[in-house]
C-alpha cells in the first residue's frame, strides 16, 4: 500500500497539519526537512513552536545519547532523580534566580493543556472562586478545561459538552475606543455587571493563534496592576512564545511584570520532546499529595533534554540571536510586503502576514509548500500567514525563507 494510502485509510480524519503538508516526511536537520522523495523544505512552522533550537541539535542530542547509553532511568512518574534534580538546580539558578523571579516548579503531565489545566486547578483552589477571565482570539488547549478559555469556534464545538466558568474579555486590539482594563474594572465594581470575580485572568502577551498580535508593555503592566488591585491571579500562557521566541526567555520580561503563574510547554523540552511545567509563587503551594498527577510527568528523557536546550540558549546566546533576527524579518517584510490591504505584525521570531482572507491565505500558504516551505496559517478565519522559524535558523535559510513567501504572494 502506498504511504499516504495508509494515512487515508488508517488515520482519524481528525489529523490536520498533513492536509496542509502532503509530503510523506523522512529526516530533519537544523531548519530543513526532507520527504521520503529527498525534496528540502525550509521549516517556518518549528514544530509549532516546539523545537526553537531547531531539529536534531547536535548539542541536545549527544546529551540524550548519553543519557540512554548509560541506562539512565527514562520512567519515574515524580519520584527523586539525578536528571529531575539537574534541571531543577539548573533552571533555579541559570533561569529564575538572574530574574528576580521565585517561583515553585511543578512537573504535570507532558502537553501544555495539562499545565494550564493545573494552573486553573490551582487559581480556582487558591481563591476559592470558580470564575476565570480570558480574552478574545486566545487559544490555551484542547482539554475540557483549556478549552473552555480557547475562543476559537471550530475549537470549541469539539467539546461536546458546556464549556463554563469562563468570561471572554475583548482583546485590547479588538476595538479601537474600548479600554479593556476600565471594561474588566467595570465588571468587577459595577453591581449589576452580572458576571462573577473570577479567581484569575490568564492571558498571553502574544496571541500567536489568535492571528500575532503584541500586547503593549504599558497595557501589560496594567493589567497586572489590575490583578494586583481585585485580588486576582495573573496566569501568562508561555507555552508557544516563551523559551526565547519573543527576544527574551520569559515572553513577560519585557514588561517588567511578574506573573503569579507561569505555564511552560513545548521547547522547554529541548529536543520536541512532550515536557510541560507549571510555575507559582510558592505561598499559592496549597496542593495536597497527589492532587495533580500523570503517568508521564516524569519523562526524564525531556527532563535531560530540557537542562541542555537551556544549556545551549545561554551559551549560544538565543536571546540576543532572537532579537537580531527580528530586525532581519521585520525589514524584508516592511520592504517586500508592500501590498496595502496586508498586515504585518510581530516581535522577536514570531511575525504575523494579516492578508485579509483564509482562502488567500491558504492558496499563498500552499504554494509556499510547493516552492519547498513549510509555513501555517492563525488567526480568525486562518487569514494570518504565521512564520515562526528556529531561532537558530542561519541568515541565509532564512532570507530564503522569506523569498518564497513573497514570490508565492505574486
Amino acid at each position: 500500500m502506498d504511504q499516504k494510502e495508509i494515512f487515508q485509510t488508517y488515520e482519524s480524519e481528525v489529523r490536520s497539519y498533513c492536509r496542509s503538508f502532503p509530503a510523506v516526511f523522512t529526516r530533519a536537520k537544523g531548519s530543513i526537512i526532507t520527504d521520503t522523495d529527498g525534496k528540502e523544505y525550509i521549516d517556518f512552522f518549528c514544530g509549532a513552536g516546539a523545537v526553537n533550537y531547531g531539529h536534531n541539535n547536535d548539542y541536545i542530542k549527544e546529551k540524550l545519547i548519553d543519557y540512554l547509553q548509560n541506562d539512565g532511568i527514562l520512567h519515574a512518574l515524580d519520584m527523586m532523580t539525578d536528571a529531575k534534580a539537574d534541571f531543577i538546580e539548573y533552571f533555579e539558578d541559570a533561569i529564575l534566580k538572574p530574574r528576580g523571579l521565585d517561583y515553585k516548579i511543578m512537573f504535570t503531565g507532558p502537553t501544555g493543556t495539562n499545565g494550564v489545566e493545573a494552573a486553573l486547578k490551582l487559581a480556582r483552589k487558591v481563591k476559592k472562586r470558580e470564575n476565570i477571565w480570558c480574552l478574545m482570539g486566545c487559544f490555551h488547549g484542547m482539554t475540557l478545561a483549556s478549552l473552555a478559555l480557547t475562543s476559537d469556534r471550530d475549537s470549541r464545538n469539539g467539546a461536546g459538552v458546556p464549556l463554563t466558568n469562563v468570561t471572554h474579555i475583548p482583546a485590547p486590539y479588538m476595538f479601537g475606543d474600548l479600554d479593556t482594563i476600565q471594561y474588566m474594572e467595570t465588571l468587577i465594581t459595577d453591581d449589576h455587571s452580572g458576571i462573577e470575580k473570577p479567581a484569575a485572568l490568564i492571558i498571553e502577551t502574544v496571541q500567536a493563534e489568535g492571528g500575532i498580535y503584541v500586547f503593549d508593555k504599558e497595557w501589560l503592566k496594567a493589567v497586572r496592576n489590575f490583578c494586583d488591585t481585585h485580588d486576582i491571579l495573573l496566569i501568562v500562557d508561555d507555552i508557544q512564545v516563551g523559551c526565547a521566541r519573543t527576544g527574551t526567555f520569559f515572553s513577560f520580561e519585557r514588561a517588567d511584570i511578574v506573573p503569579d503563574i507561569v505555564i511552560m510547554s513545548k521547547s522547554i523540552g529541548g529536543y520536541g520532546l512532550p515536557f510541560s511545567l507549571t510555575l507559582f509563587k510558592p505561598e499559592l503551594d496549597i496542593w495536597t499529595p497527589g492532587e495533580h498527577n500523570g503517568t508521564f510527568r516524569g519523562n526524564q528523557l525531556a527532563i535531560v533534554a530540557a537542562k541542555a536546550g537551556l544549556t545551549y540558549m545561554l551559551e549560544h546566546q538565543i536571546e540576543k540571536e532572537a532579537v537580531r533576527k527580528e530586525e532581519i524579518i521585520r525589514n524584508y517584510l516592511t520592504h517586500n510586503i508592500t501590498d496595502n490591504t496586508v498586515a504585518v505584525r510581530g516581535i522577536g521570531c514570531i511575525f504575523g502576514i494579516d492578508v485579509g482572507s483564509g482562502e488567500r491565505a491558504a492558496a499563498i500558504t500552499k504554494k509556499c509548500f510547493e516552492n519547498g516551505l513549510i509555513i501555517e496559517r492563525a488567526g480568525r478565519g486562518n487569514c494570518v500567514i504565521k512564520l515562526m522559524p528556529a531561532l537558530t535558523i542561519p541568515d541565509e535559510l532564512l532570507i530564503k525563507g522569506l523569498d518564497i513567501i513573497k514570490h508565492s504572494m505574486c
